[in-house]
């Protein structure tokens, strides 16, 4: 009788709300309260500048499936990772991303997160792809870390996870020299390097992104997947295949080409420098060449993991409910301005691509809005409909992207340790060498090389100063803590 009187109940409940039908135990949808959430595949390269991709105006270097994101999405062509506090910009930039904290911020977050890590103790704070997690995504990790906490303890799943960089050998230094035998291949695996265990990195992220993509595919949680190649760093190491799409001699030096940089002691790009040391000293055209053939090679290269990783989306079928986003932690000199590495203000090395696709975003935007290459973090809780905390300090994309608001960012903040500093705003650009000291300043719209210095022309004093008191007052409000005026008080060209 009381199944009777219980089979009645639910047949009129049925008739007032049919919906019902699907309910589980619990009285909820059967469906689960995060399946509706979008994807997605965050895609991260390393050592990457913006003018090394195809999309972004090199003519010289093939990135089809780079562009190919752009060309469905929205390119920034103003991002920029705000520096370093030592010669590993990628670990300042990858503690930012992580944390949300701008850059000296982030340096005191990662201290702490070091302590944790030597006394094997827990951080009670949530890094951003703990935040997913909260959000109802399952999350993914592959490749290059380089964050001052265990992937293993930040994401659900991990696959190869790799440290800074792949081993250099003695032989990737100082090299190469006209007319004396270069011993060093960036295709042979006796280097190692991104050869060590017998599958080059980046191929090997792409296998591990193939195989979360295939068991994603039956799951009802939306996935976060943050793929990390090491590549462009060096040693840069790709299939000679890759290295034969650019003859050296065709790879053009670059019009700002310097045999040596005039303050590179001053400004810590010297001969003490890991990366500096990669190309002799002085700088020749032909290292130059050679060291960007091998830069453009493992760029194609990188680049055809990433059309792999897009194709096997489509294939899926998850490519319509997932946004992707693909940026570099920094850029690199490769042979801009007598530099090889990225501890530098120049475009070429604070500038990185930016792009994002996905639901809703009109294809093939180009925006100009100022921004950091960290708010993709804030972007993702955006995505995501997760609460971003007060200590996030970056904006999220999508209202930009959008045309609801501009980027709040008035100026653009880069420091590199205690020598240098920099501030853009309106597409002038000041530089500060406080250990010269000197002003340099660029107008990076007319002058995209930065050829023409204009901090000693006398048309543009009151600019210069003007800049250089909004970079003092600046510094305090990212808690830095170099004493620029004090440094410069003496200088008279300022």
């Amino acid at each position: 009788m009381k199944n009777y009187y219980f089979a009645l109940a639910l047949a009129l409940a049925l008739l007032v709300n049919p919906g019902l039908i699907c309910a589980d135990d619990s009285g909820g949808s059967t469906e689960s309260p995060t399946s509706g959430k979008p994807n997605i595949l965050f895609i991260f390269a390393d050592d990457l500048s913006f003018d090394s991709v195809g999309c972004y105006g090199n003519a010289e270097v093939s990135t089809p499936s780079i562009d190919r994101i752009a060309a469905s999405g929205a390119t920034f062509d103003r991002a920029y990772n705000m520096g370093g506090w030592n010669g590993a910009i990628c670990l300042a930039s990858r503690a930012m991303l992580n944390t949300g904290r701008s850059l000296w911020r982030a340096q005191e977050l990662d201290q702490v997160l070091r302590e944790h890590r030597r006394n094997e103790t827990k951080y009670e704070g949530r890094l951003w792809s703990q935040q997913m997690e909260d959000a109802g995504y399952s999350t993914f990790f592959t490749g290059k870390w380089h964050v001052s906490a265990q992937p293993v303890d930040v994401f659900n799943n991990v696959r190869n996870p790799r440290g800074g960089m792949p081993n250099q050998t003695p032989e990737g230094y100082d090299r190469p020299h006209e007319g004396q035998e270069d011993v060093w291949s960036p295709s042979d695996p006796k280097f190692e390097g991104f050869w060590k265990g017998g599958t080059h990195w980046s191929e090997v992220v792409f296998t591990d992104a193939d195989t979360f993509i295939a068991n994603a595919k039956s799951s009802d949680d939306p996935f976060f997947m943050y793929i990390a190649f090491n590549a462009p760093h060096d040693p840069r190491q790709s299939p000679q295949e890759f290295v034969d799409m650019y003859p050296q001699e065709n790879v053009i030096v670059p019009d700002n080409f310097m045999a040596r940089y005039p303050y590179q002691d001053e400004i810590g790009c010297g001969e003490n420098l890991r990366d500096a040391r990669l190309a002799p000293f002085p700088r020749t055209p032909y290292s130059v060449r050679v060291n960007r053939q091998e830069y453009y090679a493992i760029i194609s290269h990188m680049d055809e993991q990433i059309g792999r990783i897009l194709d096997v989306l489509e294939e899926t079928g998850m490519d319509e409910n997932t946004y992707v986003i693909f940026s570099a932690d920094h850029g690199l000199a490769c042979g801009h301005h007598g530099l090889i590495g990225k501890q530098n203000m120049y475009e070429h090395s604070m500038r990185v691509p930016l792009i994002v696709s996905g639901p809703g975003i009109e294809a093939g935007q180009r925006l100009d809005a100022p921004v950091y290459l960290q708010d993709i973090m804030p972007t993702t809780l955006g995505i995501a409909d997760a609460p971003v905390g007060d200590e996030v300090e970056f904006q999220d994309l999508l209202p930009i992207i959008n045309a609801e608001v501009d980027s709040k960012y008035e100026s653009i903040y880069g420091a590199y340790v205690d020598l240098q500093r920099m501030i853009i705003r309106d597409n002038i650009k000041l530089i500060a060498y406080p250990k010269v000291p000197v002003l340099r300043m660029f107008d990076i719209e007319n002058d995209p090389l930065e050829m023409n210095d204009l901090a000693t022309n006398p048309e543009f004093a009151g600019l210069r100063d003007e800049l250089f008191n909004e970079l003092a007052d600046l510094q305090l409000e990212m808690g830095d803590k170099l004493d620029l005026r004090a440094a410069f008080e003496a200088v008279e060209t300022r």
